[in-house]
This record gives structure tokens, sequence and C-alpha cells, in this order.
């Protein structure tokens, strides 16, 4: 039997501090005024977060027009929709892919009412989307605004007298 235990007699009563602390509060600004007054002091700090909560699609934002713009328009010209070839040309290449318009609007992360939209005529015609669809569909669409030019009428061969274009530099055969 060991007989130099070393065995505590009593209990430490003493007072531990566990979580908050006593000391150096910080308040939370209230109101608007309490908020710029922090801000002016430097107590608070903000930041500005750049591209927060960017799921935004092609379909959105600045290049179509709000609906207000919309109604005001019919009296400043015709607002531009989808070309009937262009809507023959997406629906005949989605049916050639055996794709549905859903399978397609997830394919290239659209909605499935965009592509209902362009294949029915009522969409405002957005470069980016007929470019995902072009790459997705792997065929060339006709493009808004883009119109076929017609042939030169040349002389013997097709050939015109100059042999350079206008602007730029000489063409390559």
């Amino acid at each position: 039997m060991p007989t130099g235990t070393n065995v505590q007699t009593g209990q430490d009563w003493g007072a531990v501090n566990v979580g908050r602390g006593g000391g150096g509060r910080t308040t939370v600004p209230k109101s608007a005024r309490a908020v710029t007054a922090a801000k002016a002091s430097g107590k608070l700090v903000t930041e500005k977060r750049y591209g927060a909560g960017g799921n935004t699609s092609a379909h959105t934002g600045a290049t179509i027009m709000s609906a207000k713009k919309l109604e005001e328009a019919d009296d400043v010209g015709k607002i531009v929709k989808v070309d009937l070839s262009l809507r023959k040309a997406i629906m005949q290449a989605r049916t050639a892919k055996k794709m549905t318009q859903k399978e397609l609007a997830t394919a290239i992360n659209e909605k499935p009412q965009v592509i209902a939209e362009y294949e029915s005529g009522k969409a405002v015609p957005n470069p980016q989307i007929i470019g995902k669809i072009e790459r997705k569909l792997g065929c060339k669409l006709p493009r808004p605004g883009k119109k076929s030019s017609a042939p030169s009428k040349g002389g013997a061969g097709g050939k015109t007298g100059s042999t350079t274009t206008r602007g730029g530099p000489p063409k390559r055969r």
C-alpha cells in the first residue's frame, strides 16, 4: 500500500468565466443614422461583393427591353422578333438530333421557355443564345439583321476589275 498519496481534500470553488466575456462588448447599430455614424467613425466596415448571385442567363439583363419600353416602342419603330427562317431552322435541326425543347434548353443552360419562344417567334433574338444553339445542334443558323448579299455582276469568270477589297487587305484564295 502506498503511503505517500497526494489526494486533495477540498474543492476549488473559484469563479470561472466560460463563454461571453464581460468586457469589450460591441453593439450593433439599429438605425440607418447609427450605421452611417459607425461607418464615419471607422467602427463599421462594409465591402462590395462583385458578381454576387451571378446566376443570370444570357436572355436576361440589358439586352432585352422591359415591358414598359415595349409599350412605348410602338411609336418608335418595329421591335425585331425571331425570323421565320430562324424558327424553322432551329426546329428542323433540333428534331434531326431527336431532341426535345427541354433537352436542348438544359444542354445550353437556358430555360425551356426560351427555346419555345424562339421556335414560336415571340423572342427578341439574342446572338449569345443563337450561338449556343448553333454549337449544340452543330449547324449554322440564319442570323437576324444580316442580309444575304447578292452575287456581284462581274465580267467573264466572275472577276471584277480590282483585286483588293475596300478597307482591308487583298483576299486570299
